[in-house]
């Protein structure tokens, strides 16, 4: 019974010499590393937004009880009664005490009531949107991605040739051109000039008098609306990905392994795909995966010049009235995004390469 009974104390003591060896084993991982550090940008991110955006100068409240008094002509006690409720903060608070406030309501993912749209939860407001801005820009990436592959890797398989001598030309050329030029150079050039398209008609997202359900007609008409924009994604996009996959496959080209695959007589479409595109490649699903982070934002100029309906025009119109709320709930919503795809990227580059995770080793 005494060998029983002192043997409990260090059984106790064994395990939690095994619980403390598992979680330092588990903290020092690659992985966890990785999580840990995008965790703490977004948390940084995400209180540098916080106090930059109250220390702009100016009262949201006042603005926004402004607003109601002309727009819905009121008294200055009927605008003040209409506000009421949907402030849900006081900006002559202390700052500490707001973002406390906002903290503990974050946890909640409470993001707040818009101050522009009537007390909206923004929240809603970015489900709302937000599918808009990642089927255009989404769509825009996968197909300048595809595209930039088949190019690049054509002009560095057959380098020299005409097809590298034109499209180096014009993917150097087209990858320094802002996607605000491109769309205000088409709109005066084919719209303008050429009135291949009516300027005011390729506006918004869809057209107002389609009623909205999965039909040919609606689908047709998201599609109209959406195809300038996504055009402008692609042409902005495309050169970096056509430059970026000639210079990973002409590095592959000098690999042995792909002299020892001609050696062995295998056919040329064999080594161009199998063993050149594959292995080209694999340096750009890094930089696509840190590029669907940049998804979720979108273009704020573009969508505004198309009035396109989704989140970049909405965070463009948050600026502009000061609304605080929705501001940094969109700020939130694409910092986590963006922090998230590079943690993915990392995690997939370990994961291919685990001399990334030996290199990044803690002593």
């Amino acid at each position: 019974m005494s060998s029983l009974t002192s043997s409990a104390p260090k059984l106790k003591r064994d395990e939690t010499a095994s619980l403390l060896i598992r979680l330092r084993r588990l903290t020092r991982s690659y992985a966890f590393r990785i999580i840990a550090q995008g965790l703490i940008t977004i948390w940084a991110v995400t209180t540098f937004t916080f106090f930059l955006i109250r220390l702009m100068p100016g009262n949201p409240v006042d603005t926004y009880i402004d607003a109601l008094m002309q727009q819905r002509n009121l008294t200055l006690e009927e605008a003040q009664r209409a506000a009421a409720g949907i402030f849900e903060f006081d900006p002559d608070e202390p700052l500490v005490q707001q973002y406390v406030n906002f903290l503990s309501k974050l946890v909640r993912l409470d993001l707040g009531k818009s101050i522009t749209k009537g007390g909206t939860p923004v929240l809603d407001i970015i489900l709302r949107y937000l599918p808009w801005t990642l089927f255009c820009v989404g769509v825009a990436l996968i197909i300048s991605f595809a595209l930039g592959v088949l190019i690049g890797l054509a002009m560095g398989y057959w380098r020299g040739g005409l097809l590298d001598n034109v499209m180096t030309g014009f993917a150097s050329i087209i990858s320094g051109i802002p996607d605000y030029i491109l769309a205000l150079l088409i709109l005066i050039i084919f719209g303008v000039q050429l009135q291949w398209f009516r300027v005011g008609e390729v506006r918004g997202g869809v057209d107002p008098t389609i009623e909205v359900g999965f039909t040919l007609e609606y689908i047709g008409s998201v599609l109209r609306y959406a195809f300038l924009p996504v055009l402008i994604y692609v042409l902005a996009s495309i050169g970096t990905w056509i430059l970026a996959m000639k210079s990973s496959t002409i590095s592959t080209l000098g690999e042995d392994y792909i002299t020892v695959a001609q050696a062995r007589g295998l056919s040329e479409r064999r080594v161009l795909t199998s063993y050149v595109g594959r292995n080209a490649m694999l340096p750009l699903v890094t930089r696509l995966a840190i590029s669907v982070g940049f998804v979720v934002s979108g273009s704020v100029i573009i969508e505004e010049m198309f009035q396109y309906p989704g989140l970049g025009r909405n965070l463009f119109v948050a600026i502009a009235q000061r609304d605080y709320t929705t501001m940094q709930g969109m700020f939130l919503v694409i910092t986590s995004a963006v922090v998230f795809a590079n943690i993915l990227a990392d995690l997939a580059l370990g994961w291919l390469d685990p001399r990334v995770r030996l290199d990044k080793k803690v002593d």
